[in-house]
Order: structure tokens, then sequence, then C-alpha cells
């Protein structure tokens, strides 16, 4: 989402050609250590298991969204007075998702669903139809539940209300379409060149169906989307020293989470104990404010060249 957000659309293509097959040595190692687990019959389902791979995706999965504000001043020359005014809109647009989650959670489940293909069909920019690439991105969350259908329903019903069922079941159907949809794209994507990812991504559509749900998740999140974002941002930011890019995400990472603890203090009720549940809540308050602001950005940069003046 990065690269496609903070480039000018019409050459964000040209410029990172590579953008769908960059995979990084952990994510085999991960992939290896998981398969291992699995074969020694290790319980990845038991709670203790459950809650380690919770804290890896939110561990290593939040901070690739955590430098939006930072691309912001990056690419768009903003007075001090616009740029508040733009952090503001993401952190409402964040609250707003978290009211859902109190008020109306079935409404923020199917948001956070939708909002999580777009995002991860941005990984497959091979598949030229838009809808190809959403299908693509929702089989991440579809493969989850050929193997594992009731784990994944008793997640969204935690996340949610009972209702939520129905959206598991709806999932369920969809399942083969998404799945094929994504076939083709790593057919396409070994065909173009980009083997490793094409390899990578077969590999782990096949452990996303095998593995339990979180454990897949946590996977596919940490270790082979979140890598490339994060290099993709440190490329952009490159003028910034390693200590402070790093710095600078753990901080707003940081910042994200007790944002999240402070709202579970005050209206305890609200949310289930279950903190698998609440970590994918938070994932999904933050994922929106972010898709949105990308999206705003790409509108900017229509008209207005990138920049790389100093944050």
């Amino acid at each position: 989402m990065v690269t496609s957000a903070y480039l000018p659309p019409s050459s964000h293509r040209r410029a990172l050609p590579g953008r769908g097959d960059v995979v990084y040595p952990i994510y085999w190692i991960a992939a290896a250590a998981l398969i291992v687990a699995a074969l020694l019959g290790l319980p990845l389902n038991q709670p203790a298991a459950v809650a380690g791979a919770t804290l890896v995706f939110i561990g290593g999965g939040l901070p690739h969204g955590a430098y939006d504000i930072a691309l912001l001043r990056r690419s768009v020359a903003l007075n001090r007075s616009a740029l508040w005014r733009a952090v503001g809109g993401y952190v409402a647009v964040a609250m707003v998702m978290v009211l859902l989650w109190m008020t109306v959670p079935l409404v923020a489940l199917v948001l956070f669903l939708a909002v999580a293909s777009v995002h991860f069909g941005e990984d497959w920019p091979m598949l030229e139809e838009p809808l190809l690439r959403v299908a693509a991105g929702a089989a991440v969350i579809a493969a989850a539940t050929i193997g594992h259908r009731e784990d994944v329903s008793a997640l969204f019903v935690a996340m949610s209300d009972p209702r939520a069922a129905v959206i598991a079941q709806i999932v369920t159907a969809a399942a083969p379409v998404t799945l094929l949809v994504t076939m083709v794209g790593i057919v396409l994507a070994w065909r173009e060149g980009s083997r490793d990812w094409a390899a990578a991504m077969a590999l782990c559509f096949v452990l996303l169906v095998a593995l339990p749900p979180v454990a897949g998740f946590a996977l596919f999140f940490v270790f082979l989307h979140s890598p490339r974002h994060l290099a993709q941002t440190r490329a952009l930011l490159r003028d910034m020293t390693l200590v402070r890019w790093i710095g600078t995400g753990a901080l707003l990472s940081g910042l994200v989470i007790l944002g999240w603890w402070g709202m579970r203090i005050i209206a305890p009720s609200r949310f289930d104990p279950s903190v698998v549940a609440q970590a994918f809540q938070l994932l999904a308050s933050v994922a929106v404010p972010h898709l949105l602001l990308s999206r705003w950005l790409e509108r900017r940069l229509i008209a207005a060249p990138f920049s790389e003046g100093k944050t």
C-alpha cells in the first residue's frame, strides 16, 4: 500500500516494477519453523500458542502502517495547520472505527473484512482488474475457513456478535473463487519472473489452510506482507537515521496500543475479553484510516509530483 499511495498513480508500477516479488529470508525461516511445529504435533491452537501468535502479528505487523503521517509530510507540501488537520482526520477515522466496534460491531466487522481485502489485494499488481485484486486479497481471510471454519466463525462472533457466524459462512462460500483468483495471480507472477514471490505465496496459502487461523495469519502478515512495506517506507524516508526511523515506528505503534488500552479501560463491557478478538479489532481500527489516507494522497499526487523534502 505504501508504494501505490506515495508515488503518482501513472508511474508507481514503473518506479518499483518488482513490488510484488520481494520475499525476505525471515519468511522462509518462519514458515519452516511452523511446518516443523505442525509435523511434531505441537499444539498451535492452544491458548498459549494463539496468544503468542497474536503478539507476533500485532508487534510485527502494526508498525508497517505507523509511518503514514511522516510519509504525508514527505509526499505533500502542507503547512503546519494543514498537517494537523490531516492528523486530526486520521485520528477521527480511527476513533469512528473504535466507536463502531463498541456500538455496531457487525458493521465494523464487515468494514474490516472489506478494507483488509482491498489492502491485501494491492500485493497483486500482476492482476490488472481491481476486482480480481480484491478477490486475491480476500483469499487471505477465506483460506483459513477451509480448514478451520469453526475457529474463524468463533473469532468473528467474539469480535462482533452471534450474527457474525453468517459472515463466516459467506466467507467460506466465497473461498473457492477467491483461491482460484489467487492461483491465477501466482501463475502470472511465476511467468513474469517473480518466482520467489509465487513460491512464497503458494506455500503461504497452503499453510493458511492447514494451520490454525491466527498462526497462519501471523505468518502472512508479519513475515511476508509487512516486511516489504516496511522496506518501501524505509526507502521513502531514507534521510531519517535508522535509529530515528525505528523510534518513529515504535513510538507511533505504542501510542496506538495505549489509545486502545485507554478505550478498553473506559468502556470494558463494550469489548470481548478475548485478547485475539481485541487484537484484530485494534488492527482494523488503524487499517481503515491507513487505507483512506493513502487514497487521499494518491489523488493529491495526480496534480503534485513526489517531493523529497525533509521531515
